[in-house]
């Protein structure tokens, strides 16, 4: 299947083509023409497939059909839960509407209000927002809803998981009854499919995967450390393996903020990311990031929620999410756009039950290396057995019982390498390390 095949006009098939794309992903060819056809639609994607392309093309499609009667009043709304996120999303209008007179714009906590009100009242036809700025513009009166056509939930699942669950009630009771809802969401789990029945009429419900799956493509490794030694590990795989760009996660604010600056005294240049930054702060690590003058980006869950970073070759989870299905989210900023990743987990005797919870909901036990020289003095347990998972209407959750496509071993390990429920208890290692 081609773009053409989609029902997309001349103006955003040439800006497709000047984007490089010549056949739609998964989801873009079910979204695509599903939008178009005026339904509602639950998609259940997970993060690099395409997803927001899958609604950004057939929105703009929609009022290019619709004719520019009424200019530059908002036809359209895209909630996000992060204000990266919102920033992607608003990159994605301008990059595909290049060859439309559609105006957007994006706004969002972190900065002056100013700017963005005076883009509002300059006129708009898309507008892309995070739910507590768009309420406090809302009720300065700097916002109408009255021409909108369009609305989306995008990631959906974690804006309820950030507790965004009062705000959105708030501005759905802003908005027209007549609209076509989009809700794009990682998981349908029992609180999203509640929501989606007050806002939703008879949608179409697709997924592209399993819920929780991991991405195909993406290695998977444990790296069994001591505590007080991670920060240690993690400059070692970064400078043995000449890593020139790797997205760190850390559980905490503080912890982000103790590792970049670790890193940067060891030599390496580093940066945090979290909800405590101002904006500024935030786009310039990412902007450095990206042009590859920062080296390590640590990052929360929260703040790297929509990153959009292409050909990240590696993740490392500095710390193992407390929630499993971040574990997902967090390795699916590797391995997209069909390119090949890796991901690297440092892990203390501590963490066995956030690491049985994940390999529980991935439904596979993650291969398990030592590195020369870190080799804890308090061993992680072994993993649990895993439990037949429960299966719904959308398939088996995949991964499947005991796959292993993720045999090879690691860049910095030294030849031992064992699967996390069936390791035989380790030799303490004498000498020095080859390191």
């Amino acid at each position: 299947m081609t773009f053409d095949e989609l029902g997309l006009s001349a103006p955003l098939l040439r800006a497709i083509e000047e984007k490089g794309y010549r056949q739609p992903s998964p989801i873009q060819a079910v979204a695509i023409p599903a939008v178009l056809s005026g339904r509602d639609l639950m998609a259940a994607a997970q993060t690099g497939t395409g997803k927001t392309a899958g609604f950004t093309l057939p929105i703009l499609e929609l009022l290019h059909a619709k004719g520019v009667a009424h200019p530059h009043r908002i036809r359209a709304l895209v909630l996000t839960p992060t204000r990266e996120l919102a920033a992607q999303v608003v990159e994605s209008i301008a990059t595909y509407g290049a060859h439309l007179p559609f105006k957007s714009t994006v706004v969002f906590g972190g900065v002056k209000p100013n700017p963005q009100i005076a883009a509002l009242r300059r006129g708009i036809d898309i507008l892309v927002a995070t739910p507590g700025r768009l309420l406090d513009l809302c009720q300065q009166g700097e916002v109408k809803f009255s021409d909108l056509e369009v609305l989306v939930l995008d990631e959906a699942d974690r804006m309820l998981d950030m507790g965004f669950i009062h705000d959105i009630r708030r501005i759905l009771k802003l908005l027209p009854q007549q609209r076509q809802n989009l809700m794009f969401s990682a998981t349908f789990a029992n609180e999203i499919r509640g929501l989606a029945k007050t806002i939703m009429n008879n949608p179409l419900e697709v997924s592209v995967s399993a819920p929780n799956t991991t991405a195909e493509r993406v290695k998977q490794w444990v790296y069994p450390v001591d505590k007080i030694r991670k920060s240690a590990l993690l400059r070692e795989l970064v400078v043995q393996n000449d890593w020139q760009q790797v997205l760190v996660f850390s559980r905490t604010k503080h912890g982000a903020n103790r590792l970049s600056e670790y890193l940067e005294k060891a030599g390496v240049n580093a940066s945090a990311i979290h909800g405590n930054k101002s904006q500024g702060a935030r786009t310039k690590a990412l902007s450095g990031f990206k042009s590859g003058k920062i080296r390590v980006l640590v990052a929360t869950d929260i703040a790297a929620r929509g990153l959009d970073i292409a050909q990240l070759p590696q993740v490392v989870n500095f710390d193992l999410p407390n929630v499993p299905e971040d574990y997902v989210h967090r390795i699916g900023r590797t391995g997209r756009a069909g390119a090949s990743g890796r991901a690297f987990s440092l892990v203390s005797a501590d963490e066995i039950k956030q690491l049985n919870d994940i390999e529980q909901v991935i439904q596979r036990h993650i291969t398990r290396e030592y590195v020369d020289g870190f080799e804890p003095d308090h061993e992680v347990p072994a993993s649990a057995p895993l439990r037949k998972p429960r299966t719904s209407g959308q398939g088996k959750t995949a991964g499947g019982r005991g796959r292993r496509d993720d045999k090879q071993p690691g860049p910095t390990s030294r030849g031992r390498s064992t699967e996390g429920h069936n390791r035989p208890r380790q030799k303490k290692r004498t000498g020095n390390s080859t390191r």
